[in-house]
């Protein structure tokens, strides 16, 4: 079986028997590769990805390594062609991301950074964080915490929280249990908000969740609660989110995820008060690829289902 592996990561598929050939994910598919059976994408241009599903000849399995296959789904691939995601390969990385920007949010490690560069010692934060007034601002240990999006990811993340003494309630699209921890339905959301001390979205981004965190929906948080995003963008009004943070309507915000990426230089969110923004880092490092993209092409040659299987 003819393999393409993008440039964009080391994917050790010697062993496997097959014929691997590596392309760039940035360019058009190379007139030789078109016949490949299996498209391995990651970080792959929109582009790329849409002169593949227009070339590729006799495509069977197009497996990305992103945890969220929107960019493949919207490639424009036929319906005969199986995408698989990359889910779980980025739990380790994005929970501890996740994690980071809550604590340096709850903390607020930022107001702390601009006090080290102006050199100035914030006896201001100091006082605020001990006093019996707001000390638990400044704190998980008894902070109520959402997880809105409640899949393998916030299995590894929530019990970390749990840990430093949060009540974690996740939200997904049913209720229930999942990896021992009360899971509310959608529809609930509005209602949880009210009592939320921590929002974390590791929402994926689709039609459905598009600008899924609105005006209303941030109108529902404690003007003391913070929003931790390490999901995607897309699902953020972010003018909405701007004013919350303008109008002090919201505590503070750490983003990993933006509409648009790079985040442009003119966009509102470099100035907004209280933001902590890092560049889409959460989960750059799929762990276990080459295993996951061998199970799936064992499973396609043997006609059993696919791990991660979205699409076909």
């Amino acid at each position: 079986m003819k393999i393409l592996v993008p440039h964009t990561i080391a994917l050790d598929l010697s062993g496997s028997g097959e014929d691997v050939f590596v392309y760039q994910a940035d360019e058009p598919v190379p007139d030789e590769h078109v016949d490949a059976e299996v498209l391995v994408a990651w970080q792959n241009t929109s582009e790329n990805l849409a002169d593949a599903a227009r070339r590729m000849s006799r495509p069977k399995l197009v497996q990305t390594l992103a945890a969220g296959p929107d960019s493949v789904l919207a490639a424009g691939f036929a319906a005969s062609v199986f995408i698989a995601s990359g889910r779980s390969l980025h739990d380790g990385p994005v929970a501890e991301h996740a994690l980071a920007l809550t604590l340096a949010a709850v903390r607020r490690l930022d107001l702390l950074f601009e006090s080290q560069k102006a050199a100035s010692w914030d006896h201001a934060y100091n006082a605020a964080q001990a006093s019996a007034e707001t000390e638990q601002l400044y704190t998980l240990d008894g902070a109520n915490v959402t997880i809105w999006g409640f899949g393998s990811i916030a299995g590894r993340l929530a019990p970390m929280l749990a840990a430093l003494g949060a009540n974690v309630t996740g939200v997904a699209s049913s209720r229930g249990e999942r990896y021992g921890f009360p899971v509310a339905a959608a529809d609930e959301l509005p209602e949880i908000l009210r009592t939320t001390d921590v929002l974390i979205s590791i929402l994926p981004a689709t039609p459905e969740t598009t600008d899924a965190l609105n005006d209303e929906l941030l109108r529902a948080l404690p003007e003391t609660a913070i929003f931790v995003n390490v999901g995607r963008g897309a699902t953020v009004d972010e003018d909405a989110l701007v004013a919350a943070l303008d109008e002090g309507r919201l505590r503070a915000a750490a983003l990993d995820v933006t509409k648009e990426e790079p985040l442009p230089a003119d966009s509102k969110l470099w100035s907004a008060p209280n933001v902590i923004i890092t560049p889409h880092v959460a989960g750059n490092r799929p762990k276990g690829s080459a295993k996951l993209v061998l199970a799936n092409i064992s499973a396609l040659r043997e006609g059993r289902a696919l791990t991660n299987q979205v699409s076909s």
